[in-house]
């Protein structure tokens, strides 16, 4: 055995199978297996001659792969049979054709019983989630025909996935309806729990028995076995039932531990009760720990104990001795060479070194991975997924410690066995492991019913280690995974991909794939080669010395531009590097001579000093010729589809793949490469995107195979990498963010507030996304004209008594609001003020002035974050100001807002307040504000007790807030009282100030770096939530984990709450501006965002339910899956057609909200209610005649892009000028984002051009949200990219523009404005507001750099929507190109974005959005080529 590898088992052609591979590797020699062969054989498997000549043990699983075809020689005919079923099945139903996730059939797992047998049959009738019971069933079952038993089965099982299909459906209907027994476990899917019960509750009394282990409610109460039901579960009001619900809340998964003890003694007790009932109910009970055994011998007594006990043909029927049920232990250690499972760490550690690491060539500097699995894979057999990790990680050099349990809660088996322990068995804090893979999927305390992440996160804190989750497939088979461009089941990624993230586990990586015919777990050995490369990385990165540690930081330049280098949203990414070197050179790393500043740090990398003048090359790191470049780079040969022969034109200078960047020690600051395609609008018209090209492919090879980094940091919101062509989750060897990233550990710094993005992140290129902070919001304020007319405001309220003068100032106010441009804010008078009354007068100062306090209170984030610095004072004030200004019902003890306890104070109602301000009525305007302002110096007055000298807030001890409830006078009471409202509730305050107490500890508390830091040492980064801070000031404080939400937990209570008042107001001001003041909208057409849904908890989701008159509501698990029809009369309105178009990130993370919405529509849809009332079912019986489809297919109205592929292209197109004209752009939009979604068939993305042009033309309203004041309407490219305005309008027979509304819900008074309104909110409180430009300019090369890109942006709305005023670009033009001043600074600071804002306002003329001068016209084409030559000179 010395010459020999050992692989194995593993299955070839549905058969478990061990393989010695003899040197040389071309004999290979195939067995078939049991699990003692098995075992006995791998004890030699790692032998360090043959791990030396090859790095992955899988080398020898692709080489003996071809010569499977050795094995049917020794196949039985049963087996061959199996699987000629099982091929014709999945022949006849590919996974295109279905348009479901998996097209398996529930034919391959029939067991028919011996064809020539005078025994009782026995009929059952098997639903399971996962596939790993069914070969043990089917072992079962045939131990029993090879016996001498009395007794045979015929056998039928199915996945519960598989019920998506209407046919196997209908077939488990008549199979249950001639069944004796039924088994249903882990039905947790609601629609699919709806259909067992649906197939079964009508045979339940007429089967001899019906048994349902951990279920839905409504599944479970479908349990019947003699005179023991559950029928009554969830409805029992005993004081035992109530006693355990009681229990199972306070102490989450760890009571399902206890449940599994008593599940093993109760029946011990039972069995000396002589009732009926208390045997009927022993019998369940053994049932549960039959099947909780799981082994072919466990489940084949259980089976003989029901029939003999249960089936009326066979009750009493001598079919031999029935054994108890095998016990394994709930928690352990095993290792498939082992000769045992162990419970106890010391003796599994005293094995491993002493017998088996000596063979495997294993040592103490071996790094440790710890391992989690379910208990079940082992004891069904079905563990080759798990022994090819094993063999992987050993034969990389990694130590392991595979664990088990065979509960829910793997927090104990972590603190039992991931320690080390003392002489006398005490366990130290001391982890053994320096990485731990969970190789179930599912969240860590819990399985897919319930969680306990508090109980998780605090087991993974305390261990320290990074977390990895890997991914096996259940829902599909290997090729169905393989073929789909979707990737992962949704229902897979709920389960066991967003709950683990909530405990903060990354890197969800398929590693097995499923057997069709056996539904066996099959390692997939590229990804497990990937994954076990990884978790050493990850490993390793603790163990190695800080001082060789190499890392690889990775900024952005999008676009492509040298201006743009270092793009991230709200970052001082130079200043930010900057901080981070000086941090890890304290550390100790090897850092090389930092740069003095951050403007010479940017000067080293944007400036080559040897090239010429006029070249466009930034820093040149490295030069890699073509031919290290293809030996180096596996899949270079793909590239060249799309981009041709390597070096190509990009990244290259004609000979050499050009790595731009400059090295710092061990640390190397490289500059991503772009898309490829951002100036060619052929390539953006592709419906799908291409492949990275080969100067991106060049870049990651460098970083992994010539750098070799340990880890790699990209740098800020957001790259590239994540958005490269491949599936959406789940990715495959073949999708190039997978193939990009292949084994380097990837840390990034994201934007709190950008969880769905992140996310994309995590999921598509595995990276630990580390949340920073968005500057602290601060308020607009008021300047030049618009605080004149501040002023002229509050003359008029000090004179509006005075008839006379009165009209004199509203004369001035009306002449200056015309000045500032408020012609369309404002509709104002054509007669004199004095021919107005008072009221009159009044309500059009109090518009007036309701529009000022709009902009001097909106917030906005002034200047970059860097990284590692606290906020000041004032940043927190204005933060802390919005925070108080909400309402938190949803806190254990209810918070009330300071305006509604100031409000009440007076014995007013804040929401009328709010309406009546809304309107324009002067008095509650100006209450109003008075509000604000007392909460504004309410705020001050507690923050100002905590300043440094700096004028930033210090670290203080909690409870110094709280402290002035005890004294006579708190800081705030004064202040109150002046501004009249004395006689506020001190009661209602304490919640409020004790929460703000909190938020100021978050928001100063800074962990950026030190999280870093912590996992580059291979460390835990403790998980949070991302989004907007004010909302959930749960994302404070930055420096975590970003994780988004569970998907199935949305839309919320709260979040369909404020979508009915905000749909209420939309259509509201839609029939007011109507012609008749009567009329509905008969169509919107709606944008739908991953992160709004993420920040909001579902309301823009819940939005298009209520505009359709659909309610969603929780199954009995409280996920948000069923939804009502609400009857005509309750809505009070037609119903509204939606066409939804869902972004990516939407579609990526949210794939489970598109079907309830999807569901919702068809719904409406199909309701037979008045055409003049249901606009849905109107349109839809039109389009289903001329389209030829049924009503279903026609009502399809959730739209997205392909899988893999995001936006629309239109704002790359407008970033960089590459586009002709607007048709050019509404092509790009329906090329792009016509692809259906159908929850008939969940599997694919079908392009439907016709359909969407169809929906789209009846669009009246075109609609968004905008829920956060951090990312506003000109602050990206998204919004006005996914915009159909001008598509809608090009669409529509009569060319009639749609009406453009947005929904701010950015403060607690949510307004519906129109698109044109907002555009000019936003740029009067940004690009134009002095405050805003100073402060970003104060960052200098990258704040210069925003100004050109909100400019930009601001254009885009003129291409998308014609939504931007003639004046904004002549204010701008003003601003930043006539001053003098002004142009000086913008040259110096940042000559590129300086040239791209001149490119930008002659680009809007050029294009008539911008009619002006052609002396301006001018001045602008002369200093356009001005910036040239300086930029030339530059170079």
């Amino acid at each position: 055995m010395a010459n020999t590898l050992h692989v194995g088992p593993c299955f070839v052609q549905g058969r478990k199978v061990c393989f010695v591979v003899e040197k040389p590797l071309n004999s290979v020699v195939f067995a078939n297996c049991t699990k003692s062969t098995c075992h006995s054989c791998q004890r030699q498997r790692f032998q360090r001659a043959i791990r030396n000549q090859h790095s992955s043990s899988f080398i020898a699983f692709k080489e003996w792969k071809n010569k499977a075809g050795c094995l049917r020689a020794q196949d039985s005919t049963a087996d061959q049979r199996e699987r000629q079923v099982a091929a014709a099945s999945q022949s006849s139903a590919s996974l295109g054709g279905s348009g479901l996730y998996t097209s398996s059939s529930p034919t391959v797992r029939r067991v028919e019983p011996p064809s020539v047998s005078d025994r009782k049959v026995v009929r059952l009738v098997y639903v399971v989630l996962e596939s790993q019971y069914q070969s043990a069933i089917t072992a079962a079952v045939n131990s029993i025909h090879s016996s001498d038993r009395n007794i045979s089965f015929q056998v039928t099982g199915y996945l519960l996935e598989e019920l998506r299909s209407q046919e196997n459906f209908e077939m488990l209907k008549k199979d249950v309806a001639s069944a004796n027994i039924f088994i249903g476990s882990l039905i947790f899917v609601q629609e699919l729990a709806e259909k067992v019960v649906e197939a079964v509750q009508p045979y339940r009394d007429q089967l001899d028995a019906c048994i349902v282990f951990p279920s839905m409610p409504e599944v479970m109460r479908l349990n019947k076995l003699g005179s023991f039901t559950l029928s009554r579960l969830g409805q029992s009001k005993s004081a035992i039932a109530q006693f355990m619900r009681k229990k199972r809340k306070e102490s989450g998964a760890s009571f399902e531990e206890g449940m599994l003890k008593m599940l093993r003694t109760l029946p011990k007790v039972l069995k000396y009760l002589p009732s009926d009932k208390a045997q009927d109910a022993r019998a369940f009970m053994l049932s549960f720990q039959y099947w909780l055994g799981g082994s072919p011998e466990n489940i084949e007594n259980f089976l003989l104990m029901i029939a003999r006990q249960y089936v009326s043909s066979t009750k009493n029927l001598p079919i031999g001795i029935i054994q108890d049920p095998v016990v394994y232990p709930d928690i352990g250690i095993w290792h498939p060479v082992a000769p045992k499972m162990f419970e106890d760490a010391r003796e599994y550690w005293n094995w491993y070194n002493k017998e088996h690491a000596p063979l495997a060539g294993l040592n103490e500097s071996s790094p440790v991975v710890g391992l989690l699995m379910q208990r079940t894979h082992l004891i069904t057999g079905d563990d080759c997924h798990y022994v090819s990790i094993c063999q992987e990680l050993e034969a990389l050099g990694a130590k392991i410690i595979p664990v088990f349990s065979g509960g829910l809660d793997f927090a104990i088996p972590i603190e039992k066995y991931f320690y080390s322990s003392d002489g006398n068995g005490k366990t130290s804090s001391n982890p053994t492991v320096d990485s731990v893979v969970s190789l179930t999927g599912f969240a860590l305390v819990g399985g897919p019913a319930r969680q306990d992440h508090r109980k998780a996160v605090e087991a993974l804190q305390k261990l320290n280690r990074p977390y990895l989750c890997s991914v096996p497939l259940v829902f599909q088979t290997t090729e169905e995974w393989q073929d789909s461009d979707l990737g992962l089941h949704p229902i897979q990624v709920a389960l066991q991909v967003s709950l683990p993230e909530l405990d903060g586990a990354i890197e969800p990586l398929i590693y097995s794939g499923r057997d069709g015919p056996t539904g066996r777990s099959i390692p997939l050995y590229d990804r497990v080669n990937v994954l076990a490369q990884r978790a050493l990385k990850w490993a390793r990165l603790g163990r190695i010395p800080t001082s060789q540690k190499k890392l690889a930081i990775t900024v952005f330049s999008f676009p492509p531009d040298k201006g743009n280098v270092g793009t991230a949203a709200y970052l001082d990414v130079f200043g930010s590097i900057h901080r981070v070197l000086k941090a890890l050179e304290e550390q100790g790393y090897h850092v090389g001579e930092i740069p003095e500043t951050p403007t010479d740090l940017l000067n080293e990398i944007v400036h080559d000093k040897e090239a010429q003048l006029t070249s466009p090359e930034l820093n040149i790191a490295y030069r890699m010729s073509v031919d290290e470049y293809r030996q180096l780079c596996e899949y270079s040969e793909d590239l060249e589809v799309n981009w041709g022969k390597p070096p190509g034109h990009l990244n290259s200078d004609g000979r050499h793949l050009l790595i731009f960047g400059k090295h710092y020690g061990n640390i190397f600051v490289g500059v991503q490469p772009s898309f490829g395609y951002e100036g060619d609008p052929m390539r953006l018209l592709f419906s799908k995107s291409a492949s990275p090209h080969h100067g991106f492919a060049a870049y990651y090879t460098y970083l992994e195979r010539v750098f070799q980094a340990d880890a790699v940091l990209h740098f800020g919101t957001h790259g590239s990498l994540e958005f490269m062509p491949g599936k959406q989750v789940g990715m495959a060897a073949s999708c190039y963010p997978d193939r990009l990233i292949h084994s380097i550990p990837n840390i990034y710094y994201y934007a709190a507030n950008n969880p769905s993005e992140a996310t994309i992140a995590k999921r598509r290129s595995y990276a630990s996304c580390i949340s920073y902070l968005t500057p602290p919001a601060e308020n607009a304020g008021l300047y030049k004209g618009l605080k004149e007319l501040s002023e002229l405001v509050s003359s008029y309220q000090g004179m509006k008594d005075s008839s006379m003068r009165a009209s004199q100032i509203c004369n001035s106010i009306v002449e200056k609001a015309k000045q500032c441009n408020f012609q369309k804010d404002i509709a104002f008078p054509d007669t004199d003020a004095n021919l107005l009354t008072r009221e009159q007068r009044d309500q059009l100062v109090g518009m007036i002035y309701r529009r000022l306090m709009e902009i001097e209170s909106r917030l906005l984030p002034c200047g970059l974050h860097t990284i590692g610095r606290p906020p000041t004072a004032e940043e927190a004030v204005a933060t802390l100001v919005n925070i108080a200004s909400i309402d938190r019902p949803e806190e254990k003890e209810p918070i009330k807002s300071i305006p509604r306890i100031l409000a009440e104070s007076i014995n007013r109602n804040i929401e009328e307040i709010y309406s009546n301000a809304d309107r324009g009525i002067l008095e509650d305007v100006e209450l109003l504000q008075t509000i604000t302002l007392a909460c504004r110096e309410t705020v001050h007055s507690i923050v100002n007790h905590v300043v440094n000298e700096e004028g930033r807030v210090d670290k203080m001890p909690m409870g110094f807030l709280t402290d002035w409830f005890s004294r006579k006078q708190s800081p705030w009471r004064g202040i109150l009282e002046k501004y009249g409202f004395g006689t506020y509730s001190e009661e209602d305050m304490k919640p409020i100030v004790k929460y703000l107490e909190f938020c100021l500890q978050q928001l100063v508390s800074d962990k950026e770096l030190d999280s870093l830091v912590k996992a580059l040492n291979g460390e835990y980064v403790i998980p949070g939530p991302g989004g907007d801070p004010i909302r959930n000031p749960d994302v404070l404080p930055t420096g975590k984990n970003i994780h988004a939400l569970d998907p199935q937990s949305i839309p919320t209570t709260a979040a369909i709450k404020t979508a009915r008042i905000v749909v209420d107001r939309l259509l509201e001001r839609y029939r007011l501006e109507s012609e008749d003041k009567e009329t509905y909208p008969e169509t919107i057409a709606m944008v739908l965002w991953g992160t709004d849904n993420i920040k909001t908890y579902g309301e823009s989701l819940a939005q298009v339910l209520w505009l359709v008159g659909v309610l969603p509501e929780p199954d009995q698990l409280g996920r948000i899956n069923k939804l009502r029809l609400v009857p005509l009369e309750e809505l009070g309105r037609p119903r509204i057609d939606v066409v939804v178009n869902c972004s990516g990130v939407f579609r990526d993370l949210f794939i489970n909200q598109m079907a309830l919405l999807d569901r919702g529509i068809k719904m409406a849809a199909e309701a037979d209610e008045p055409l003049e009332q249901n606009f849905i079912r109107k349109h839809v019986l039109i389009q289903a005649k001329e389209c030829n489809c049924t009503i279903r297919d026609a009502a399809s109205r959730v739209f997205s892009n392909s899988s893999g592929s995001y936006s629309s292209n239109i704002g790359i197109a407008i970033e960089n000028g590459g586009w002709e004209d607007e048709k050019q752009l509404h092509d790009m939009y329906v090329s792009r984002k016509s692809f259906a979604f159908n929850s008939d068939r969940p599997g694919v993305m079908e392009q439907k051009k016709d359909l969407f042009e169809t929906v789209l033309k009846s669009a009246s309203v075109t609609f968004q949200n905008l829920d956060s004041s951090e990312i506003s309407l000109t602050d990206v490219s998204h919004y006005f990219d996914a915009d159909p305005t001008k598509l809608v309008q090009s669409l529509r027979a009569d060319k009639k523009k749609p009406v453009s509304y947005v929904a701010d819900t950015t403060t607690a008074n949510a307004q519906v404005r129109s698109l044109d309104e907002m555009v000019r909110l936003d740029t009067r409180t940004k690009l134009l507001n002095p405050k805003w430009y100073e402060g970003m300019l104060s960052s200098g090369y990258e704040g210069a750099r925003e100004l050109s890109k909100r400019l930009r942006n601001t254009m885009g709305w003129s291409a998308s929507a014609g939504a931007v005023d003639n004046w904004v670009y002549e204010e701008a033009n003003e601003t930043f190109i006539k001053d003098e001043n002004m142009r000086s600074r913008l040259m110096n600071m940042n000559p590129n974005s300086f040239r791209q804002m001149i490119s930008t306002l002659l680009e809007a003329n050029g294009r008539q959005y911008w009619e002006t001068s052609e002396e301006n016209i001018a001045r602008l084409r002369e200093l356009y080529q001005e910036v040239e030559d300086r930029i030339e000179g530059i170079e």
